[in-house]
């Protein structure tokens, strides 16, 4: 099975088992991966929605079987260039944007997301593969 990086937004869909069937088909024979800024943002989601011990112990139990690739010193270097070079060309983006990016780009993964436009910069000046333009 090849590798993708899931999205946040593509995570929460696939746990409300409300992602559509066109995506859910690109996923088709992908071994899903997620960044620690995914495990992250779906953790810190738990609490301002107030959520239960039992709805927290479900989306642990689900996430347990995704592996989650780290923030280590080679995606904090891919990071850093990556912002530095966004800044540069006067376009900064979005932090988590950034580490999701600089994770894929790393570890030469592709992204599975619904939000292909927050990117596009990565894709046009790094080399970004995202899933369904590959």
């Amino acid at each position: 099975m090849q590798p993708v990086v899931l999205d946040t937004d593509i995570v929460s869909l696939s746990h409300k088992r409300r992602l559509s069937r066109p995506v859910a088909t690109r996923l088709i024979g992908r071994r899903p991966l997620i960044t620690f800024v995914t495990f992250g943002e779906l953790t810190k989601w738990t609490d301002p929605r107030d959520w239960g011990s039992r709805r927290r112990r479900e989306l642990a139990d689900w996430l347990s079987g995704i592996p989650v690739l780290p923030g280590d010193e080679a995606v904090a270097a891919t990071w850093g260039v990556l912002s530095a070079a966004a800044t540069r060309a006067g376009q900064p983006r979005p932090v988590n944007d950034m580490w999701i990016a600089a994770c894929c780009l790393t570890h030469n993964l592709p992204l599975a997301t619904l939000n292909p436009k927050d990117c596009m910069y990565f894709r046009d000046h790094r080399g970004l593969r995202i899933l369904g333009e590959e």
